[in-house]
């Protein structure tokens, strides 16, 4: 476990923050609180994540303009249909909210998980500030060749997501926490269930799959694809001894050293 005071304070759930949404956890039978953790996510991962992609687009120079383009980026075929696992990244939010246990330990460690997913977020928009770096390869997609769906998923992601924002790959880091935060539920939470295994082997061939979609749909290089990897997994590590120390220690201690306890 990681003994790092000022990390250890980082991962823990943060008193003030969360203090007010806390107090609501048992509003509607419980099911106010995940949707409350929802909108607070939205507000600190989606804003700052639009905002600098917006600000590179309007504002900010290509960084990387100088580096040649990896061959290998061009050469990996368009393949229409990878726009679906690829929007299917917006599915593992609800599902986390979903699957995270309805008692005060599945409630902290989903609060818990929700900051680590906002400091990951923080720590690549400061990459697509300060390295701004443009995917321009848009242009090798073939819209003739597309049936409805994946003409609607595409257009949608073109209309909402501009071309910068390249690496770390946001999409690779969310997923993957989120992927992981899903599996240790799944297997602490969920193991006597019939249905944990499929759900858990679905996940990660979605995970799989969306890893390689963010190159056949044009929306990444595979630089972006293996620092997201990078930044996904360093975020995990971090945070894995908080959930740890959660999910082992007495719920009433953990209140107390919050202090939330009564």
């Amino acid at each position: 476990m990681n003994r790092d005071p000022f990390v250890s304070k980082l991962m823990f759930p943060w008193k003030r923050f969360w203090g007010g949404t806390w107090k609501r956890r048992a509003q509607l039978g419980g099911r106010w609180y995940p949707f409350e953790v929802f909108i607070i996510g939205i507000i600190f991962i989606a804003v700052p994540y639009f905002g600098s992609n917006n600000i590179a687009h309007l504002y900010l120079e290509d960084a990387f303009s100088v580096f040649p383009e990896n061959s290998y980026d061009r050469s990996v075929p368009v393949i229409n249909w990878m726009i679906i696992p690829y929007a299917a990244l917006y599915l593992f939010y609800p599902a986390t909210l979903i699957l995270a246990p309805k008692d005060d330990k599945g409630r902290l460690e989903l609060v818990s998980a929700m900051q680590m997913l906002i400091l990951a977020t923080l720590f690549c928009v400061m990459f697509f500030l300060l390295f701004p770096a443009e995917v321009d390869m848009r242009d090798a997609i073939d819209w003739d060749s597309m049936n409805g769906i994946e003409t609607i998923l595409f257009e949608f992601i073109h209309t909402s997501d501009k071309p910068w924002n390249a690496w770390p790959s946001l999409h690779i880091v969310h997923s993957y926490c989120l992927a992981r935060m899903m599996t240790h539920w799944l297997s602490n939470n969920y193991s006597e269930t019939k249905w944990a295994k499929p759900f858990l082997l679905l996940l990660w061939i979605e995970w799989t799959l969306l890893c390689i979609s963010i190159l056949t749909t044009k929306q990444h290089y595979m630089f972006d694809l293996f620092s997201g990897m990078f930044v996904g997994y360093a975020a995990w590590r971090v945070f894995e001894p908080t959930l740890n120390k959660i999910h082992s220690t007495d719920v009433n201690s953990l209140l107390e050293e919050i202090g939330w306890s009564n």
